[in-house]
């Protein structure tokens, strides 16, 4: 067992025991264990528990390539185990200043070729994260490889259920633009051997074993040097593979599997445990393990801004209507207004610098929408054929630098090809260049790209809000969704979601339209629950108008108005994904706390808030109505942190801000 007042000495002690036996390295805190072990048929496996709980059960490790079996016939030749620490600050996530310490376990391992490879695993007190380093092989010959396909897997007990969401078939949905992450998820359901589409599940995966505990399964690190993965179908008894891009991705064009220059390195898959969802909820596996890619001197500023097309559609990308958002967004303080698709025929260049000129006297700067383009899908929403090459972008991005616009809105990418992979990063680099931030939309999850890219802000990689526009039956399930985000999507990666309505009734006038099933303080909710370091949220100027002729409720525009984007902390306090979330947030010295409700009764709780208040402190909080369901803020006395009581109606939701 090793803890964290083991010398390196001991540890390489530990490392000499035979390799007959399981390769076994623990987390600093001695509850989480990793043990590697050779089976008859001269494989590799790696089993997890956590506090004598089987997380995983023994899972294949290793991989197929153009040079050779990497996963049959295997020996191990030596293994080590050393100490990790690292101190990193986060701009733009979940918390700021992280310290991370965990033991690494370094087993070299040779094929039948003799050309060897070394299996890294680094398990910190709740988190495991693993990846393939591969030399020069075949004495030092061979420089660059091919991997085919991985053999890792995950193998969960019997009793596992699962919160997934499918892998889409290639080039399906609107203008052939899947997979796009955008896809419904399974609620606690009995793992099954086929997902919806029969392609297995996008990263992450969130599971259940039992009551014993949970794990999200997710990977990082991931760049230009290789493709993105999800997990494949189940086989066996709880057995989830690494699976590779689909052949009909990205329009069929580029390779399925991953190749770079050696030595090189696959990217790092992750897996976080605990008996409770605290660990899930505040886990920085995505960033602990990688490096900015480059570094910048420009400052980026993150914030709130207004977004037209997200509930006025399409019509509203002209000069007039995007004013009125302008106008929106220096009304409540709001430092950005995206320009949505279409802005290039019914704006044009001419009517953007004009823009630019009045959102500039009104204390505004601006987002600009663009499609991906290319040859991967049948898009025509423009502008289109700017950011597929270098050359057309690089003019593209000088113009908007000129100009004053500060990022860009990319959007339908064509899959997770390595291919593809490198147009996120080609978009990212040039940008950089350009002094703009990026967004992704229709995309794939992010991968640590927080960490990775200095310019990048977030990504859609979700079912997000426009399909509440588009369909009631989104508006219905909204809360379902919410409490479920923070526990699986949102915890790996920023999440640009776009939501936060207003509006009762999602269409232009507040009149017609789908609608809005949660109550204000739900939504409100959300501006914390949801974590993206650029808000867009999905406000109208109709919510500026007196409450008598259909305006938003003044308490709820104040909150939008003062409310962070970025957060120097997270805690998670309550909550089941899909039934309720109760989350608390800190951004410089201020604690916000926000909860919602999926259930059809009124949730009744108890909340230990000492962490963040104190007996006698005075918070205020946003609560719903019990009869009316519209927000109510009052300021309350705590006179036990410890036990503070609070309901929840069905679909609402509260926001506590304490100083």
């Amino acid at each position: 067992m090793i803890a964290k007042s083991l010398s390196t000495t001991t540890l390489m002690m530990v490392a000499l025991a035979s390799t007959a036996s399981p390769l076994t390295v623990w987390s600093p805190d001695s509850c989480l264990q990793v043990s590697v072990k050779m089976t008859d048929a001269n494989r590799l496996t790696y089993d997890v528990t956590y506090g004598g709980t089987v997380i995983l059960e023994p899972s294949p490790l290793g991989f197929i390539a153009d040079t050779g079996n990497f996963a049959d016939s295997l020996t191990i030749v030596s293994h080590r185990i050393s100490p990790i620490e690292r101190n990193y600050t986060l701009n733009r996530s979940k918390k700021h200043d992280v310290h991370y310490t965990a033991n690494q376990l370094n087993v070299t391992v040779a094929n039948n070729a003799g050309n060897k490879f070394d299996i890294i695993f680094r398990v910190s007190d709740n988190d495991v994260a693993f990846r393939y380093e591969i030399p020069r092989l075949n004495n030092d010959t061979t420089g660059a490889i091919v991997i085919e396909k991985e053999v890792t897997g995950f193998d969960f007990p019997e009793e596992t259920t699962v919160f997934l969401t499918p892998q889409s078939t290639p080039m399906i949905g609107w203008k052939r633009t899947k997979p796009s992450y955008e896809e419904d998820y399974q609620f606690d359901t009995p793992m099954s051997e086929r997902s919806k589409f029969g392609e297995g599940y996008t990263f992450p995966g969130l599971f259940r074993i039992g009551d014993k505990g949970w794990a999200l399964v997710s990977e990082t690190g991931v760049d230009r040097k290789y493709c993105a993965s999800h997990l494949s179908d189940m086989t066996g008894n709880g057995l989830y593979s690494i699976a590779f891009p689909m052949p009909g991705e990205n329009n069929g064009n580029g390779n399925t599997g991953a190749a770079f220059s050696l030595p090189g390195v696959t990217p790092w898959r992750t897996i976080t445990v605990g008996t409770s969802l605290a660990p899930i909820v505040e886990t920085t596996a995505a960033w602990d393990n990688v490096e900015p890619l480059y570094t910048t001197d420009n400052d980026y500023q993150f914030g709130k801004g207004t977004w037209s097309w997200i509930v006025w559609q399409d019509p509203s990308i002209n000069l007039e209507d995007q004013k009125k958002f302008i106008d929106l967004a220096a009304d409540m303080g709001y430092k950005y207004t995206l320009v949505d698709n279409w802005w290039d025929t019914n704006i044009g260049k001419d009517g953007i610098e004009e823009l630019v000129k009045y959102a500039a006297g009104k204390g505004v700067e601006l987002f600009l929408w663009y499609s991906s383009s290319g040859y991967w899908n049948d898009i025509v929403q423009g502008p289109i054929d700017r950011m597929d090459s270098p050359i057309s972008r690089k003019a593209e991005m000088r113009w908007m630098k000129n100009l004053g616009i500060k990022g860009i809105k990319v959007d339908f990418f064509g899959g997770d090809k390595q291919e593809t992979i490198r147009l996120y990063e080609d978009i990212l680099s040039d940008a950089e260049d350009y002094g703009l931030m990026v967004i992704f939309h229709g995309c794939t999850l992010p991968r640590g790209w927080e960490m990775m890219y200095p310019n990048y802000v977030g990504s859609e990689a979700v079912l997000a809000s426009e399909n509440l526009i588009f369909d009631q039956y989104y508006c219905d399930e909204e809360a379902r969704n919410t409490a479920l985000h923070p526990f699986c999507r949102n915890t790996v990666g920023s999440m640009e979601f776009g939501g936060c309505f207003m509006n009762r009734r999602l269409k232009r006038g507040n009149k017609e339209g789908h609608i809005r099933r949660t109550t204000d303080g739900h939504e409100l909710a959300t501006t914390i629950l949801f974590q993206n370091p650029i808000q867009n949220f999905a406000i109208t100027p109709e919510n500026l108008l007196p409450e008598n002729e259909g305006g938003a409720p003044e308490v709820s525009l104040d909150f939008l108005r003062r409310v962070p984007t970025t957060w120097d902390d997270t805690k998670f306090i309550d909550g089941y994904p899909g039934k309720y979330v109760i989350l608390a947030r800190r951004h410089d010295n201020k604690w916000y706390i926000a909860g919602t409700n999926a259930e059809s009764a009124t949730k009744k709780l108890t909340l230990d808030l000492s962490r963040f208040i104190s007996n006698g402190d005075t918070i205020n909080i946003i609560t719903d109505n019990k009869k009316t369901r519209e927000p109510e803020s009052k300021t309350i006395k705590i006179k036990n942190a410890a036990r503070v009581p609070i309901d929840i109606l069905p679909m609402g939701g509260f926001v506590m801000e304490v100083e």
